[in-house]
């Protein structure tokens, strides 16, 4: 589901050394890791040595898998963290300090990508700056348009509102601000009346 005529919805162009960046940052996850390895072997020495790498460590089985993935990544500095919120809060305080030239790249999930892209936006990064690929799973970060509250790991639709209870029909309308699809109330014109539930984002 990453192909929509909806024009809010993201589309990632993929990771792309920038080698005449000052330094470069990477916010990645299990599965998004493999496109930073791609990256890191069509580049230079230098691109790596200028590289550090936030690689969300809790969708590892085992700690040697965590080790094995770092040691793929290198020469890259990479500094595993233990969630999405770690990593994210990572690249903020990165960020504080960056001088200009610094690059930043999202691969992985799309909440990894859209959080990493929020996150550069608060320091005044361009969000079409930012490079980014998607890997693994398509599951979503949803906002509840009735009650604003957000629901996370979204696999399915309609969905149950974490915060209202309401059932959602989830949209390919994204808001970057918030960094989450839209879901409207699934049996607004027919109370009562919830579509079978779907699969669509695993």
């Amino acid at each position: 589901m990453l192909i929509s005529d909806i024009k809010s919805r993201p589309v990632y162009a993929g990771l792309e050394p920038d080698l005449f960046a000052s330094s470069n940052i990477v916010v990645c996850d299990r599965a998004g890791a493999a496109a930073v390895a791609d990256m890191l072997r069509t580049a230079n020495g230098d691109f790596a040595a200028k590289t550090t790498v936030f690689l969300c460590a809790e969708d590892f089985v085992t700690p040697q898998a965590l080790e094995a993935q770092i040691e793929n990544l290198k020469p890259a500095a990479t500094i595993p963290l233990p969630n999405l919120n770690a990593a994210v809060a990572a690249l903020g305080e990165r960020l504080f300090r960056a001088k200009m030239g610094t690059r930043v790249y999202a691969a992985g999930s799309e909440p990894l990508i859209g959080s990493t892209v929020q996150r550069a936006a608060r320091f005044g990064v361009d969000h079409r700056s930012v490079r980014c690929e998607h890997r693994g799973s398509l599951k979503r970060r949803v906002q509840c348009v009735h009650c604003k509250g957000m629901t996370d790991d979204v696999t399915v639709s309609p969905v149950r509102c974490s915060n209202c209870g309401l059932m959602l029909t989830v949209r390919d309308h994204y808001s970057r601000r918030l960094a989450a699809f839209q879901g409207v109330r699934a049996d607004a014109e027919v109370p009562g009346e919830i579509p079978e539930q779907q699969v669509l984002f695993q």
